[in-house]
């Protein structure tokens, strides 16, 4: 009786190894395709502050295009106002 109980042990510990083993094969996956996930996330972030900063680059020298028009402009006015001309006689200058 006593080698049946201890043959009865032997199988459940083996059966609970190969299942802890099969369980850390599942773990390891999962941690894998974890970190394959993360690093895909941080991939697109970083394509989307890219993104980003070129948009805002291109709206900051359109602005400054868009300021530098606008003083010129203003100026020829000044002028044209000053001197008793038309604008087109003052940008002519």
């Amino acid at each position: 009786m006593r080698k049946i109980a201890l043959v009865a042990a032997a199988t459940a510990a083996l059966s609970l190894a190969a299942c802890s083993e099969g369980t850390q094969d599942a773990a390891e996956a999962t941690a894998d395709g974890a970190m394959a996930d993360t690093e895909a996330n941080m991939d697109a972030m970083a394509e989307g502050t890219e993104d980003a900063m070129a948009d805002a680059e291109a709206g900051a020298e359109e602005m400054a295009a868009d300021a530098e028009a606008g003083a010129e402009e203003a100026a020829v006015e000044a002028e044209a106002a000053m001197e008793g001309e038309t604008e087109e006689e003052a940008a002519a200058e």
